[in-house]
């Protein structure tokens, strides 16, 4: 039996066969994708609160293995994977309930200021538009809202004909906030139990593929789980920076709303390539509310820092061992690539693919370069080597 496979693999038609054949499935693939990425999307829903556990215990764990190394003289093992581990969950608990306390006055302090605010700004949009020579019954607003009260009234009416589709909403919003309380929770004790859970898919992979295979496999799932934890913790580190850098210059500068402003340019941050940018108009419409000049002053600000966050701060978190400038230096893969991955990511899966989508570009670059193309060269060495064989040798 396995001699006749042998000859089939060796047999001149087989290579093409093949590629005809990963040909067909992806063009069934990607023309069924929006099918089957619903089907996927459906089936994944199930688990959805098992997943995103998984997920914040991945991200938790580097600070739980921060706070090991911390105390790493502690003679008690167990005594120290329980402090590490509570530690870790108690910053994060206290950030976000640092964050809901910061950010919660400030968010409706600035809602109360735009909308006691709206006929002034409206009447300034309107005369503006008088003064460029847009005609007024293009870009009539005052014709359009002429009050404050106009627009409460127009929101009060949406809401009334629209109760359903917001309770709907709310409800949606209720079961989601309940899955990530339960997430929360499960990643405590995905956590708690990371040590069995790690020899228990050890165990897994070697019954799987084997002793001699997994080695390669868990060298390969090794360095992906490098790319990823380091893009992850890099990424966090360098959002806290920024967030940081903006909160004190905008103290400094006497802007309002710093709270506010400083979280939301931190996480958009976190977005490559786009995310500075949206943050700096995020950023920008929430002080044009008070101070217009400060808008100004912040976007300049935006732009300063972010060119030093991408020459500077970047490659020295990252490092610049793999040879990739300027902005694009992540996890070294070019800025072609990223950007592909960037729009591939975020069109396929939206707002994860694009997060996602710098580290997967270099999961495949792994792949791509590590062992896919050493694969072919040794194969096609093997193969150049066995055609300089003189014929007739074997009698």
């Amino acid at each position: 039996m396995s001699m006749k496979k042998g000859k089939i693999k060796n047999a001149a038609w087989y290579p093409n066969a093949v590629a005809i054949a990963i040909g067909v499935v992806l063009f069934v693939f990607l023309w069924k994708f929006p099918e089957i990425n619903k089907t996927v999307r459906t089936f994944v829903g199930f688990f959805k609160p098992i997943i995103i556990g998984c997920a914040i215990a991945y991200i938790i764990n580097p600070l739980s293995n921060a706070f090991a190394r911390l105390f790493k003289n502690m003679k008690s093992e167990k005594t120290r994977k329980l402090l590490s581990n509570t530690l870790a969950f108690v910053v994060v608990v206290l950030f976000l309930i640092f964050a809901f306390i910061i950010l919660t006055p400030q968010l409706i302090k600035s809602a109360q200021t735009f909308v006691n605010n709206l006929s002034g700004y409206t009447k300034y949009l309107g005369d503006l538009s008088v003064k460029m020579g847009v005609s007024e019954s293009i870009f009539n607003i005052n014709a359009l809202i002429d009050s404050s009260e106009k627009i409460l009234s127009k929101i009060t009416e949406y809401i009334t004909n629209n109760m359903d589709s917001i309770l709907s909403a709310s409800a949606n919003a209720g079961k989601n906030i309940f899955q990530w309380g339960i997430a929360f929770m499960l990643s405590i004790y995905i956590i708690a139990e990371k040590a069995k859970l790690k020899a228990g898919f050890k165990r897994l992979l070697k019954a799987v593929f084997g002793e001699k295979r997994y080695v390669g496999v868990s060298d390969f799932l090794r360095k992906c789980d490098k790319i990823f934890n380091r893009y992850i913790v890099y990424s966090i580190i360098d959002a806290i920076i920024i967030g940081g850098a903006n909160a004190v210059f905008m103290a400094l500068v006497g802007m309002e709303y710093v709270g506010l402003t400083s979280f939301v340019v931190a996480i958009t941050n976190l977005i490559p390539t786009f995310g500075p940018m949206i943050g700096g108009v995020i950023g920008a419409f929430i002080l044009l509310i008070t101070n217009p000049m400060h808008a100004l002053i912040f976007i300049v600000f935006t732009f300063i820092l972010q060119t030093l966050d991408g020459y500077v701060i970047k490659p020295r978190l990252f490092g610049n061992s793999l040879g990739v400038s300027g902005l694009w230096i992540l996890v070294g893969v070019s800025g072609l690539w990223i950007l592909v991955g960037i729009i591939v990511g975020g069109n396929m899966f939206g707002v994860l693919g694009i997060l996602l989508a710098i580290p997967s570009v270099a999961v495949i670059d792994l792949i791509y370069n590590s062992y896919l193309i050493p694969a072919l060269e040794n194969r096609r060495k093997k193969e150049e080597a066995e055609e300089e064989k003189v014929p007739g040798t074997e009698e």
